[in-house]
């Protein structure tokens, strides 16, 4: 097993965050070395299921890359400051650039389970910031990076990925919402919901990195079909996909300098 230092010898270029049931994406990495959340003094274990809890990097299309297989929640008890702390460890290390990926329910009909989404924006609603504490007043007008999103928009075309690009809401959960708060989120301009992302990208806008966000569409949100909403439902449909999504970061990486 590795360690913090050894992370830092290897210097990553990017980061990636691997939402539920998208942990796959890092066999796709030339190994060079992992390391368990409890080896690392600021990161609280991961107990979700879908969230293997550990550090793997290696390279991937040419690139130095480093991935964060799961990630810990604010519903779990944990702060908002523990909630990020991995993406301070990995800025820490070097990466510029993160790539923040998770599972969502979709509030936009015209969306489908299966397809992806691009964050343009999002919603925190989990009434709480990794940043509190802080003097940081941080500038959010453009939190995900626009010429990342442009070439992830380019790359997804070009496998004939089905990819819209829209709202984020993150909530606290950890209960599914209930139809009227769908209804509540969509006036609100949300386009899919999900509890986890937001508190991320908070901080690492905070300490400078570029963004781009995917949501790995699962499931229609509660009383927009007839079917209850189980979490294993939501890990089937993202561990299906996490194939598709280590192609499409792979092509994202490789076409970085052209």
């Amino acid at each position: 097993m590795s360690s913090v230092e050894a992370l830092r010898e290897f210097a990553p270029e990017t980061a990636v965050v691997l939402g539920s049931g998208l942990g796959a994406v890092a066999e796709a990495i030339s190994v060079e070395g992992e390391l368990d959340f409890a080896d690392v003094p600021e990161m609280p274990p991961a107990r979700v299921a879908g969230h293997a809890g550990r550090f793997v990097w290696g390279n991937l299309a040419g690139r130095r890359v480093v991935m964060q297989q799961g990630r810990v929640h604010l519903y779990e008890g944990r702060t908002a400051g523990e909630v990020t702390a991995g993406i301070r460890v990995m800025a820490a290390a070097g990466a510029r650039q993160i790539v923040l990926t998770n599972a969502a329910g979709i509030l936009n009909e015209a969306y489908a389970p299966g397809e992806w989404m691009l964050l343009r924006d999002h919603l925190n609603l989990t009434g709480a910031s990794p940043l509190i504490g802080r003097p940081a007043f941080i500038d959010m007008s453009e939190i995900y990076t626009p010429h990342l999103r442009a070439r992830w928009r380019e790359v997804a075309q070009g496998q004939g990925i089905t990819l819209h690009e829209g709202v984020y809401a993150g909530v606290l959960g950890p209960q599914y919402e209930t139809p009227a708060e769908i209804r509540m989120l969509k006036v609100l301009g949300a386009d899919a919901v999900g509890m986890s992302t937001v508190l991320e990208a908070i901080e690492a806008r905070a300490l400078g990195l570029e963004i781009v966000g995917v949501s790995c569409l699962t499931n229609y949100a509660a009383g927009l079909r007839a079917q209850p909403l189980r979490h294993e439902d939501v890990l089937r449909a993202s561990e299906g996909a996490a194939a598709m999504l280590g192609a499409w970061l792979a092509e994202a990486l490789r076409t970085a300098g052209d």
